[in-house]
Parts: structure tokens; sequence; C-alpha cells
């Protein structure tokens, strides 16, 4: 037996199990141990799990893994709640700008009050369909827009598009978007990996901003509601038909500590 020590932060509802993995103690190729606990009865519970380690050059590296226990692409509301602990535990010398590498690259990160602004990927190009965009916000993202997204059937819709021929072998995360007033819209996520809804999705709002601009021009920086809260998604277009200088803003909240016996 051994105890694994661990913290439990949220972003908008979107929940994660941090390990400070530093000396390197962890393993994160231990993917039945990682699934364990996640899972929300028999072990810790959370959309997912992080690994903060060493980095040679950026204050730190962040690893995510889904709560199927797999390593997977970016998470943006996970890279906020990492960004949030490392400052929590002194890991950056300057929470007003630092910077951390994860699977998809470079993240610069700001910390205030309990708010992450997070600067995501360059967006180099997006595939508008009649129905849908498909983008890569540092994962991937389908996105299609609906009158109401509350009685939108997210989780059976989702995962027929998720497992759709289309993004044969490796799926895609699935948004669905309800204009409101203005620059604000409404989102709901349906996340491969955690196989169903969660309360909000980092990549997810940042792709659905950047679907939402390309139907309303005038506007490039959203305000968006989810399950769990409320984000906001800034980006500037380029000539070339993408988006940098892209970021994401929320809260990113400790929940509680503690160890765990495997």
């Amino acid at each position: 037996m051994k105890n694994i020590h661990f913290h439990k932060y949220q972003g908008a509802g979107n929940d994660f199990i941090i390990i400070d993995n530093r000396k390197g103690t962890f393993d994160g190729n231990d993917t039945t141990l990682i699934e364990h606990l996640c899972n929300r009865r028999f072990g810790i519970g959370g959309d997912g799990l992080m690994l903060l380690e060493n980095h040679p050059i950026h204050d730190f590296t962040m690893r995510y893994f889904n709560s199927d226990g797999g390593e997977a692409s970016m998470c943006g509301n996970g890279g906020r709640c990492i960004a949030a602990f490392a400052v929590h535990k002194g890991v950056v010398s300057n929470p007003d700008k630092f910077s951390f590498m994860a699977v998809d690259g470079e993240h610069l990160a700001q910390y205030k009050s309990g708010i992450v602004n997070l600067k995501m990927i360059d967006v180099n190009s997006v595939n508008e369909e009649d129905k849908f965009t498909f983008l890569n916000t540092g994962s991937p993202h389908h996105v299609c827009f609906v009158d109401d997204v509350t009685k939108t059937d997210v989780y059976n819709e989702g995962k027929n598009i998720r497992y759709s021929e289309r993004y044969q072998p490796d799926g895609t995360n699935v948004n669905f978007v309800q204009f409101k007033t203005g620059n604000k819209i409404k989102v709901r996520t349906y996340e491969r990996g955690v196989e169903d809804e969660t309360l909000a999705c980092g990549t997810g709002v940042v792709a659905s901003a950047i679907s939402a601009h390309l139907k309303k021009p005038s506007f490039s920086e959203f305000d968006i509601e989810v399950m769990g809260g409320k984000l906001k998604v800034c980006f500037e277009p380029d000539s070339e038909g993408g988006f940098k200088n892209v970021w994401l803003e929320g809260p990113a909240t400790f929940v509680f500590e503690g160890t765990i016996e495997i």
C-alpha cells in the first residue's frame, strides 16, 4: 500500500485531481491507477488528473490525463487550474506572468484573486461547413449552433458525433452553442475521454467563441455561460483566416486536499 497526496481544483465546474510530481514519484503510465483515482464512487473523483512536473526553461510542465486514464490533448480549464495550483504552491515567482509547457506547447498565464487568464495556442485554420465548424484549439472540437441548448440531448447527440466515422479513429469533442444577446453565448460540451457532458470545457468554449465570431464578425471577445459558471474568451483574427492572441479567462478554485491510500 502507498499514500498519494493530492489537491482538488475546479474551474467553472470542470474538476481535476492535481498531484505535485516534481520529484517524479507518481507513475503517469499507470492508466489503471489514474482511472481509479478519477472514479467518483471508488476514488477521489474528477473529470481528469494532472501532474505538475519540472521543466528546464518554463516554470513547470503540465501533464493532463482524461478520467479514462489516458494521457490526453490540452485541457483549457485544467491549464487554468494547474496554473492556480502552481501559484498557491509557490512554484512560480511572478503570478502576474508565468509560463508552462503542455502537450500542445508553451502557455502563458496570469493569476489574480482566483482568476486565471490563460493564453491558448494559435488556431491556424477552421473548417467551416453548412451545419458545423471543426477546429483544433489544443484539442479537436466539433461546434454546432442550436436554438436552445437546454433542450439539446448533449449526451446522445454528442456521443453520436464523437464516434462518427468522420472523426475516426481518435474521435472529437462536441459543443452545442446558443447565441444570447450581443457577444454572449451559452455552451454545453460532450468531452471525449470523459465520455459524458462536463460542466465546462476550456478548449471547447474557445472553439465555440471562434465559431461564433465567424457568424458575428464584429465580436472578437465573448462572454460564455457554461453549466458550471461563466468564462471569457478573446482573440485576434489574422489575415490568413486563423486566430492569434487567444486567451481564456475564468475562476480556478481550490476545493480540498488529502491523501488516498492505494
